[in-house]
C-alpha cells in the first residue's frame, strides 16, 4: 500500500530528526563505555556509530540509483563483517558521525521535493527483492533511533555490570 504524502512527510521528519538522537545518545556514553561490547556478537557504542555511517554512506548512494538509474541493483552486506573486518574500534568516532549528519542533511532536501511518481520507483535488492524509495524512507527514517536505543541499552547494561 502506497503511503500517503502525510505519511511521507512524517517519515522523512524522523529521518531528519536522527542524526540528533544518535548524537544524543552517544553524549550520555563515558568514555569508558565506549568499547564495550555487551555480549558475544554485540557491538559496541563505538562499533554501532561507525555502523551508522557506513549504513548511512550506503544508504544515500542506495536512493541515488533508485532515483536515477532504470531497474537499479541495489547491493545488501553484511554488516556484521564489515564492523570485523574494517576493525570499527580502530576508526574515530567523530568523522563516522559526521559523515552520518552530512550524509541525512544533504538527502532531507532531496526527500522533500520527490513527485509521487519517484516516490514509487523501484529496483530490485540483493537481500530484500522489489525495493521502492518508499521502502528506503521506511527502512532509513527509522534506522538512526533504532541504533540510539541500541547504544542506551548498552549504557544502561555496561552500568549494571
Amino acid at each position: 500500500m502506497p503511503l500517503t504524502p502525510a505519511e511521507r512527510s512524517t517519515l522523512i521528519d524522523q529521518y531528519a530528526r536522527g542524526p540528533a538522537r544518535l548524537r544524543g545518545a552517544l553524549a550520555q556514553a563515558p568514555a569508558a563505555a565506549l568499547q564495550w561490547r555487551p555480549g558475544p556478537g554485540k557491538w559496541s557504542v563505538h562499533e554501532v556509530i561507525v555502523h551508522c555511517a557506513d549504513s548511512e554512506t550506503n544508504a544515500a548512494g542506495r536512493l541515488r540509483y533508485l532515483l536515477a538509474e532504470a531497474k537499479p541493483q541495489i547491493l545488501g552486506y553484511d554488516q556484521a563483517h564489515w564492523a570485523q573486518v574494517l576493525d570499527y574500534h580502530t576508526l574515530p568516532l567523530e568523522p563516522a558521525l559526521a559523515a552520518t549528519e552530512a550524509v541525512r542533511a544533504n538527502a532531507v532536501p532531496l526527500l522533500r521535493r520527490l513527485t509521487d511518481a519517484q516516490w514509487r520507483l523501484t529496483g530490485h535488492h540483493t537481500e530484500a527483492g522489489a525495493y521502492s524509495v518508499e521502502n528506503w524512507l521506511q527502512t532509513y527514517a527509522e534506522h538512526l533511533e533504532k541504533h540510539a536505543g541500541q547504544i542506551e541499552r548498552n549504557l544502561a547494561a555496561w552500568r549494571k555490570k
